[in-house]
Parts: structure tokens; C-alpha cells; sequence
């Protein structure tokens, strides 16, 4: 296994270029996550890596990537994730450091026209992706033109948050459509069964990192606390609490779509900018959101 005692994005030797971006970036140390995953991923091998969301993930996995992608060589990066919003996060990161090496990105969620995907495929690199959409391309669906592609790195990230959402079995029909000879990274924040037993059939040989406590699923670096109300209570508690602490930017999760329709309504009924985001809304109004 790698040394895992660097302290410096300049020990990965990374290409100039890139090592430029992150400097621009205002990056000089390297998270646990990055400091654990990199050197192993830049070893080519493929790797289970458990850490939570806000750790540095992204970069963990797509600064190496990036390093060792041949320019000019067609689509050689898919990065699956759960969610449309975390597609474009994830899509936007990997452009902002690929852009110095002429490394395009192409972003696949549903909701959005098969064609215009499809045109942004052909001159990417890189294609970030939710489960259902990539699918539908790679068997052809409403396009009778299956996608074919031969990429040299497949990285599922959010794996646990994919399990929840039930696409454990597209994640498994992907990989069916997936080369033998390439090399792959799976990143959850948490291993259920579920998730260990995929590992097994869809990686080779990995290493496995971890920087969670395994007595602690919590990212330990949010403060956090609770509040037990009655439910007639509930609106009037949100809003002392809202005055109280007075973020400036808020996300209140609900239970079902219709909560969030109607907690969004009630904080606008009272003078907060707030803004429903779920599901059922279309592509153009999330993205608005």
C-alpha cells in the first residue's frame, strides 16, 4: 500500500498543469480521504473508499483520474451518482480542474433531451451520470441506438445513497455494459451488506480506505442539535428557530413531497425566500430552485 503520510498535493506528482489548477484553487493540503485514496488510485488500483459527504471526495477521486487520462481519446471517465443535483456538482468540480488539460465533461440525468446528452457525449471525456438515464443510452432506449463505450475508469460515488434509491440493479446491468479491463472506484459513506456484496462483483482485488470511525457515522466536524415539538407546534417552531439562529442560507429536509410543497408555501406566506425542491418538479424548475 501507499505512504499515507503526505501533506502536500506536490508529493502526488500529479501533471503540471493540474497541479496548477489546485494551486489556483487555493488547495495545499490534502483531506485524509485524498491523502488515503490518491496514491492508490494513481497506482491503478481499483479501490472501496468509506467517507462522508463534505470530505473531499470528489477531488479524491478525480484529481488521479485526471492525471492519468490520455487526452484526446474519447469518453475514458464515467462517474455514476445518485442524483441529478449531485451530477452537476460533481460534473462542474471535474470541469473546473480538466478544463487546463482540455478535458470536457458531459452531464446524463433524466429529465433532459436523450439528443442534447447524447451531442454532449461525443465531444466529452468525461461523463458524470445518474443510474436510470446512463442505462437507458447504453441499451438504446428512445434512441434504438445503444451507446457504446470503452472507458478506462468507472467511479461510483454516494454507492449507499444509490442503495436507498433502489439502483443497485441498474449499477449492476451498467457494468455489464462495461469493459473487463479498466479500473474502478466505489465511494459510500457507509458498507451495508448490500453495498459489500457489489464490491465483491465489480471490483478487482481493491484496497480499501476508510477515514470514518467505525463507532460513528456522523461527520463529527457538524455541531448538532434537536428539538422534540408537538406537531401543531411545528411551523411556529421553524420560524423562532429560523429568527433565532438567522443562517443565511437554510435546507429544511420533509418526509414526503407534499410536506415540502406545503413548508415551502408557509415559510414564503411569511416573508422567507424559500424555494420546494423534490422529485415530482420538471428539470427546468429544479434547476431554477
Amino acid at each position: 500500500m501507499s505512504d499515507t503520510n503526505i501533506m502536500s498535493f506536490k508529493n502526488f506528482k500529479l501533471k503540471p498543469e493540474l497541479q496548477t489548477a489546485i494551486e489556483k484553487a487555493g488547495f495545499t493540503e490534502p483531506s485524509p480521504i485524498q491523502n488515503e485514496a490518491i496514491p492508490i488510485i494513481l497506482e491503478g488500483q481499483d479501490v472501496v473508499a468509506q467517507a462522508h459527504t463534505g470530505t473531499g471526495k470528489t477531488a479524491a477521486f478525480g484529481l488521479p483520474v485526471l492525471s492519468k487520462m490520455q487526452l484526446n481519446s474519447g469518453v475514458q471517465v464515467i462517474v455514476i451518482v445518485p442524483t441529478r443535483e449531485l451530477a452537476i456538482q460533481v460534473s462542474d468540480e471535474l470541469f473546473r480542474f480538466g478544463k487546463v488539460l482540455g478535458i470536457r465533461t458531459a452531464t446524463v440525468y433524466g429529465g433532459s433531451s436523450y439528443r442534447r446528452q447524447l451531442q454532449h457525449i461525443e465531444n466529452a471525456a468525461i461523463i458524470v451520470a445518474t443510474p436510470g438515464r446512463f442505462l437507458d443510452l447504453l441499451q438504446g432506449k428512445t434512441t434504438n441506438q445503444p451507446l457504446e463505450l470503452n472507458p478506462q475508469f468507472i467511479i461510483l460515488d454516494e454507492a449507499d445513497e444509490m442503495l436507498d434509491m433502489g439502483f443497485l440493479d441498474d449499477i449492476e446491468q451498467i457494468f455489464s455494459y462495461m469493459p473487463q479491463e479498466k479500473q474502478t472506484l466505489l465511494f459510500s459513506a457507509t458498507m451495508p451488506e448490500p453495498i459489500k456484496r457489489l464490491a465483491k462483483k465489480i471490483l478487482k482485488d481493491p484496497q480499501y480506505v476508510s477515514v470514518t470511525p467505525k463507532d460513528n457515522t456522523t461527520n463529527t466536524d457538524i455541531e448538532q442539535f434537536y428539538y422534540v415539538v408537538n406537531e401543531g407546534e411545528r411551523d411556529s417552531a421553524m420560524i423562532r428557530l429560523l429568527d433565532a439562529t438567522d443562517p443565511e442560507k437554510a435546507i429544511i429536509f420533509c418526509r414526503t413531497k407534499k410536506d415540502v410543497d406545503l413548508v415551502a408555501e408557509f415559510l414564503s406566506g411569511v416573508g422567507f425566500d424559500a424555494k420546494g425542491l423534490h422529485g415530482d418538479m420538471d428539470q427546468r424548475k429544479r434547476e431554477s430552485v
